[in-house]
C-alpha cells in the first residue's frame, strides 16, 4: 500500500516551508483603477467574407523563480558569456521545412482529386466553416486605442491571450491577443507559423490530412495520401504536421503554443503587443514525442508537468520539466493499449492519469465508418496516481470508476488518504460531436461537473456529481493548481451545442450540489451565472487575481461576440460577484471566430520574456 507521506522530490526547504496561501499573495500586484472611455473615432468592420476557396473536407505564470537569476546576471558585465549560452540551452528550433513541388506532387493531388469528388459527401454540413466559426481572411497587426467601457484594473495589465483554429488551409492556428496597460487596450491577431502552415503556403492549398477526414474508406484513402506525399518528400515532417491551435502555456520564460499532436511552438509577445512565432522547442533534443495541450505548471516549485500520447508503443510518456526549464528522462506508463488522454492532473505528491476507453481503432474507423478514435461502452474508467518524481511507473496506483470520457480537468489536491480530482465527466460519447456535422449530437453533449476520490490506503474510489449538464472547460484561480481550492469557473452550453458558450457558471465546493436539478440554476453549489444574452456568445475564461489572498476575489476575462450585430468584445466580470453587469468591455475591430483555450500572460511575465 503507498501512504501519503511525499516522495522524494527536489522541492528545496524554503520552498516546502512557505505557505502557499503566502506565496500567492507575494505574487498579487496592487490595484488602483483606470476609469477609461473611447478617445477616437473607432471604425467597427463588418463581417470580413469567408474565404474557403482552398478548403478541403475537414472537421475535425505566474512569476517565474529563474527570472530573479536572470536579471542578476544580466547585471554582470562578466558574465555575458555564461547568460549567453544559459539562455540558449532551451533548444527553440527554427521551423524551415523543405517541401518540394514537381510531377510526383501533381500526380498525387490528382488522385486525391479522384478520391474526393467520388467518395467526400458534399451534403455534410460544414457548420465549424460559417458563421463566426469559419476563418478570418488575414492577421491583424496592433490596432491600439480599442474603445474601453468601464475601466481595466491594474491587475490585468499584461495580454490576453486565445488560440483556435483559423483555417487558412486546415485549422491552422491563430492567436487572438488583447495587450493591456495602464487602462488602454491594443488588439493583434497572428498564426503560428508552424511546419504545417508555411508548407501549405509553399503549395497554395492543404496537403495534409485532417482529423474529420479519418473516417470509413475515404479516411483511410486519405492518411495513404499524406504517408505517399511524405515518402516521396513531397512534403517535410522534419517538424511534425501539428496546428498549435489547441491551447497556450507560459514556463520558464515562455509563452508556448499546443497540440496534442506535435511539439510546443515557441511564442514571443512583443512590446507593442505583436506575437512573434520563434520556433519549436525539443528541450535540447529530450522531447522526441509529443506533448499534452494541458500541461501543469506547479506555482509553488515553477516545475511544469506534462506527458504525451501515441498509437505506438509507449502508449503514454510522462516528464516534469524543471523551473529553469530542464526537461527530465522520459517515465514510460504501462497502459494495454493507444488511447486518447486530452488533460491530466497534478497534486503536491502526485500526478494523476486517465486511461478511459476512448481508444484508436483504425480497423474499426474502415469497417464501420467510425472516427479514428472511438469510445468503447463496456469497459470501465481507470485512473493511475504515480508519485510526481517517480523514475519509472512501478509505484502508480490504478482506480477503477464506471465507464466514462473526460475531456477536461479542474484541478487535484491530497486530503487525508484521498487523492481528489474535480473534472468534468462525459458519458457516452461521441466524436462526431467535434466534427461539426450532427446537430442533434451536438445538442446531446452532456458534460457534468464530478468529485472523483482514490483512496491511497484502501485502493477504493468514489465518485458524486456536481453539477447538471452541460459544464466544460473548467477554471480555478491557478495559484491554488495541485491544492485544496473552493470555487470552479465553468462554461456552460444549456441548448446551443457543444461550442456556443451561453454562460459563465461559478461553482462552490463548500456548498451541496442540488443533483435533483436538470438545469443549471443558481441554489446549492452554483453561487452565480453570467449570462450572455440572447444570440451573444461567450468563450473559455481566465482567472486574474486582485492583490488580496481571497481565492475568488479578482476577475474573469473572456471573449464574446454577439451574432446579431456581428461585432466581438472582450469581457471582464468581476469573478467574486458575477455582477451582470462587465467591469469592463473591449470593443475588438473586427469578429474574433469561436477558438478553444485562453491564457493571460502577466506584465512580470512580460518582462521576463523579454529576456530570452
Amino acid at each position: 500500500m503507498l501512504s501519503l507521506s511525499p516522495p522524494s522530490n527536489p522541492r528545496g526547504a524554503s520552498v516546502r516551508h512557505t505557505s502557499r496561501l503566502h506565496y500567492r499573495h507575494l505574487l498579487l500586484p496592487k490595484r488602483p483603477h483606470y476609469s477609461v472611455t473611447a478617445t477616437k473615432h473607432y471604425q467597427n468592420n463588418p463581417y470580413p467574407h469567408n474565404d474557403i476557396s482552398n478548403h478541403r473536407p475537414w472537421s475535425l505564470h505566474r512569476f517565474s523563480p529563474s527570472s530573479r537569476w536572470r536579471r542578476l546576471l544580466l547585471n554582470s558585465v562578466s558574465n555575458q558569456t555564461f547568460i549567453a549560452e544559459k539562455l540558449s540551452d532551451d533548444s527553440i528550433l527554427p521551423v524551415n521545412p523543405k517541401p518540394s513541388k514537381g510531377f510526383s506532387s501533381k500526380l498525387i493531388d490528382l488522385l486525391e482529386a479522384l478520391v474526393v469528388k467520388f467518395m467526400h459527401d458534399t451534403s455534410l454540413p460544414l457548420n465549424y466553416l460559417s458563421g463566426n466559426f469559419a476563418p478570418l481572411r488575414d492577421e491583424t497587426p496592433p490596432v491600439k486605442d480599442l474603445p474601453v467601457h468601464g475601466f481595466l484594473p491594474e491587475c490585468l495589465n499584461g495580454e490576453f491571450l486565445r488560440v483556435g483554429p483559423n483555417p487558412k488551409f486546415d485549422g491552422d492556428g491563430m492567436i487572438h491577443g488583447v495587450r493591456i496597460k495602464d487602462g488602454k487596450a491594443t488588439y493583434v491577431s497572428r498564426y503560428v507559423k508552424t511546419s504545417r502552415l508555411k508548407q501549405e503556403e509553399f503549395f497554395g492549398a492543404a496537403k495534409l490530412m485532417k482529423i474529420g477526414d479519418l473516417k470509413g474508406i475515404f479516411g483511410l484513402l486519405m492518411a495513404n495520401m499524406q504517408h505517399l506525399r511524405t515518402k516521396l518528400k513531397v512534403l517535410d515532417d522534419s517538424y511534425g504536421n501539428g496546428t498549435a491551435n489547441t491551447a497556450l502555456v507560459y514556463h520558464h520564460g515562455q509563452l508556448l503554443a499546443l497540440q496534442e499532436t506535435d511539439k510546443p511552438y515557441v511564442i514571443k509577445v512583443l512590446k507593442d503587443g505583436d506575437l512573434q512565432t520563434l520556433g519549436m522547442i525539443d528541450y535540447n533534443k529530450k522531447l522526441t514525442h509529443s506533448f499534452t495541450a494541458h500541461p501543469k505548471v506547479d506555482p509553488v516549485t515553477g516545475e511544469m508537468f506534462t506527458f504525451g500520447y501515441s498509437h505506438m508503443p509507449p502508449y503514454l510518456i510522462y516528464r516534469v520539466i524543471s523551473k529553469d526549464g530542464i526537461m527530465h528522462d522520459p517515465v514510460p506508463i504501462t497502459i494495454s493499449e493507444p488511447i486518447m488522454m486530452h488533460d491530466f492532473a497534478i497534486t503536491e505528491n502526485y500526478s494523476i492519469f486517465m486511461d478511459l476507453p476512448m481508444h484508436f481503432r483504425p480497423k474499426e474507423m474502415v469497417k464501420e465508418k467510425k472516427m479514428l478514435y472511438s469510445f468503447d461502452p463496456t469497459k470501465k474508467a481507470r485512473f493511475g496516481v504515480l508519485p510526481r518524481y517517480a523514475k519509472d511507473d512501478l509505484m502508480i496506483k490504478w482506480f477503477e470508476l464506471p465507464n466514462c470520457f473526460i475531456f477536461h480537468n479542474a484541478n487535484a489536491w491530497e486530503e487525508d488518504e484521498e487523492v481528489v480530482l474535480i473534472t468534468c465527466r462525459l458519458e457516452n460519447p461521441n466524436l462526431d460531436m467535434v466534427s461539426g456535422n450532427d446537430e442533434e449530437v451536438l445538442r446531446s453533449f452532456s458534460n457534468e461537473l464530478y468529485e472523483m476520490r482514490f483512496n491511497m490506503k484502501t485502493g477504493s474510489a468514489s465518485q458524486k456529481k456536481l453539477s447538471a449538464s452541460s459544464v466544460d472547460f473548467p477554471r480555478i484561480n491557478e495559484s491554488y493548481t495541485g491544492e485544496k481550492q473552493r470555487y470552479v469557473y465553468g462554461i456552460g452550453t444549456f441548448l446551443d451545442g457543444i461550442s456556443k458558450v451561453t454562460g459563465i457558471i461559478k461553482f462552490d465546493l463548500h456548498a451541496e450540489a442540488e443533483t435533483s436539478k436538470t438545469m443549471l440554476q443558481i441554489g446549492g453549489n452554483i453561487k452565480g451565472i453570467y449570462k450572455m444574452g440572447h444570440g451573444i456568445y461567450g468563450s473559455d475564461p481566465v482567472y486574474v487575481p486582485r492583490e488580496t489572498a481571497e481565492e475568488d476575489d479578482g476577475y474573469l476575462i473572456f471573449f464574446v461576440h454577439d451574432e446579431n450585430t456581428g461585432k466581438s468584445c472582450v469581457n471582464v466580470i468581476d469573478a467574486k460577484t458575477m455582477s451582470s453587469e462587465p467591469v469592463a468591455v473591449v470593443e475588438l475591430p473586427h469578429r474574433v471566430p469561436y477558438g478553444f483555450h485562453a491564457l493571460f500572460v502577466t506584465e512580470e511575465q512580460l518582462q521576463e520574456q523579454t529576456l530570452i
